[in-house]
């Protein structure tokens, strides 16, 4: 069996990795380190909490042990799709470059420009960082990218899925063209293949696990529910995550709580506190610092149940997560893979139970058919079904009687329209007005015409002919001599 100490690794790296009661690379580990350190681009493929931070932190650790970083000009670049990934990141390098002196810079949404630009002046040996801050730094003139040696991709299929792919290509164009690439992903869309044709030249590719594979210390399952009414379905939805909670008893001793909208992560948050559940909501809206201290209580125990969107779904590295609880399917196949993925980590073993409502049906079958498995169905908690409590029952049993009453009205309707009817053949029929009625038509219709327009004159009927130059006689006699005659 390979150990780290086989792989050529810098003695000072090897102490760190020792101090932290590692002696096994995971098979990542194994497959990329000893590639990067020969200094090839490197392509691994692995699902999440397979190790992949470590298996480049550790070799660009030992490949940077010689030379200088000048201001401004990073000598190796590592960009990550969020801040709690990116955090990671640097996370890691402090733990295994302890022993050297390699300085590193993190450059994050939600902390001070003024701040970032002090530490880059200074000159750093890695740059860690998000796409959108790096370039707001390359916009501003404060980064020069020229001098990379080592640039790291890390999640590049959640950039795809967040809509960094255009920044990234501007990115690498600003890198020397002798770069080494090292480029990770969990899935290969075809769009992450066409970036690396691109970008890497005959890299080693080292996949470890198929492709969008879950892990299988996790216990999966879903639950098919289905709201006693529309209105009711939210709140139904999150007494049924209490319930599930509470099935799990004691195993659970903390949780992530994935919601695919902001909004409902902090109804769902609130929800929880209400029902004496300890628990707080993170997701892209929170500021930084308030980021920061939830995630630190979580890893601390001092917060059990954490309710996340998506950009906490990678960027969490927690080893001791019991369970997640997916409170929607997710949209998108692949953020099933990562979202259970943050439990069942480093050997351990995990349980992760999805709730299906009927309108994420498609949504399920887009996840199952991605991981190649049918996830098994779990019954309700207590074995029953979602039904109508005794209020909604009587509630239902009411609106009966309130249509049978009104289709006694609709079904009197036709006696009255009868009686009408008769009242109306008691009156005289009225033939002249009907048409006076219809030779006005054609006169509104005029009116609305305007003067002067063809159509209309033509529906005016014949003109009026004058009686010429000599009327007759009878016109121009007097009344006198009308009553002689």
């Amino acid at each position: 069996m390979i150990k780290f100490s086989d792989l050529n690794l810098a003695p000072k790296v090897l102490k760190a990795v020792a101090e932290t009661g590692y002696d096994t690379p995971t098979p990542i580990q194994a497959g990329a380190i000893a590639p990067a350190l020969e200094g090839r681009d490197v392509l691994g493929i692995a699902q999440t909490g397979t190790g992949k931070t470590a298996a480049f932190t550790l070799p660009m650790i030992t490949l940077l042990g010689r030379g200088r970083a000048r201001a401004r000009m990073p000598r190796s670049l590592v960009l990550a799709p969020t801040r709690e990934l990116a955090a990671q990141v640097a996370e890691n390098f402090d733990t295994y470059a302890k022993y050297t002196k390699l300085s590193r810079a993190l450059l994050i949404g939600g902390t001070s420009f003024k701040d970032q630009d002090k530490i880059i002046d200074k000159g750093v040996d890695v740059l860690i960082a998000t796409p959108g801050r790096l370039l707001d730094h390359l916009e501003r003139g404060k980064l020069i990218l020229t001098d990379v040696k080592i640039m790291v991709v890390d999640e590049a299929d959640r950039m795809l899925d967040m809509g960094f792919i255009p920044d990234i290509e501007e990115i690498f164009k600003r890198t020397p063209f002798t770069r080494q690439t090292l480029f990770f992903s969990a899935t290969m869309a075809p769009e992450i293949e066409r970036i690396t044709n691109t970008f890497l030249s005959n890299p080693a590719k080292i996949e470890v696990a198929r492709a969008a594979t879950t892990n299988v210390n996790i216990k999966q399952g879903v639950v098919m529910f289905k709201g006693s009414a529309k209105p009711k379905e939210p709140s139904e939805k999150r007494e049924l995550l209490r319930k599930l909670i509470d099935a799990e008893g004691d195993a659970c001793t903390n949780a992530i709580i994935f919601c695919n909208r902001k909004s409902d992560v902090d109804i769902v948050a609130k929800s929880l506190n209400k029902y004496g559940y300890d628990a707080a909501p993170i997701h892209g809206d929170l500021d930084q610092s308030h980021r920061t201290r939830t995630l630190e209580g979580f890893r601390d125990n001092k917060l059990r149940f954490l309710v996340a969107s998506d950009v906490a779904a990678r960027g969490l590295d927690i080893p001791a997560v019991t369970h997640v609880f997916n409170f929607d399917v997710p949209s998108h196949a692949e953020d099933y893979v990562h979202r259970i993925g943050r439990t069942g980590r480093a050997g351990r073993s995990g349980v992760a139970i999805m709730i299906c409502v009927p309108r994420d049906e498609k949504n399920l079958e887009d996840v199952e058919r991605l991981v190649k498995t049918t996830i098994p169905r779990l019954e309700l908690p207590g074995g029953k079904t979602a039904a109508p409590t005794a209020a909604e029952l009587e509630k239902t049993e009411e609106k009966p009687k309130r249509t049978r009453s009104r289709s006694r009205k609709k079904d009197d309707a036709p006696a009255a329209k009868v009686e009408a009817s008769k009242v109306e053949e008691a009156k005289p029929a009225e033939a002249p007005k009907t048409e006076v009625n219809a030779e006005e038509k054609p006169r509104q219709e005029r009116t609305r015409g305007g003067r002067g327009r063809g159509p209309d004159r033509r529906d005016n009927g014949p003109k009026v002919v004058g009686m010429g130059d000599e009327p007759p006689a009878f016109i121009a006699m007097s009344f006198a001599e009308r009553a002689k005659g």
